[in-house]
């Protein structure tokens, strides 16, 4: 597996933004810059799902490497509409290539924010598949997935939540 598609692995973990707990006062997470993909998607319990899959993939350290990357992050209600048996069958280390292959689909080089994310038709993934991104009376699909959050700042990319799992062919 390249680092880069570790890496970006790890961009789809950062899906939490700190936010000031009272306005006016200073706030400690103010001024600290956010953390890792994976150290965002650690912090927010809708991604206890994709980060058992990080861990398992053996993408966690890649995905908290430099970057930049996006990552389409899916939510674990996502992976719950997965048939049965499904997740818990990728997480057997017998399944890893395959777990490996799905996760680094959700994730592209580079930093691509909301504003740049709904002018492309295609975007090209780590593991080197291109999923289709449309947009429909603003709401932006990639593949079958809707866009639910965005531009969620990690210190090595940013993370779009999605509410399906995208599957590569």
């Amino acid at each position: 597996m390249t680092l880069l598609r570790k890496s970006l692995l790890a961009a789809m973990m950062t899906a939490v933004v700190a936010t000031p707990a009272f306005a006016g006062h200073h706030n400690e997470a103010e001024t600290k810059a956010p953390g890792t993909i994976v150290d965002v998607a650690a912090g927010n319990a809708d991604f206890e799902t994709l980060v058992a899959a990080v861990k398992a993939a053996g993408l966690a350290e890649t995905l908290s490497g430099a970057g930049p990357f996006t990552v389409f992050a899916p939510t674990d209600a996502a992976f719950a509409k997965l048939p049965a048996g499904t997740v818990e069958n990728l997480l057997k280390p017998e399944n890893k290539d395959k777990l490996v292959a799905l996760l680094t689909y959700h994730v592209v080089a580079g930093k691509v924010m909301a504003a740049d994310v709904v002018g492309l038709d295609n975007a090209t993934t780590v593991n080197g598949a291109v999923a289709d991104i449309t947009v429909t009376d603003g709401t932006v699909k990639v593949d079958e997935a809707t866009v639910t959050a965005t531009d969620i700042a990690a210190s090595n990319g940013v993370i779009h939540v999605i509410d399906t799992v995208i599957m590569p062919e």
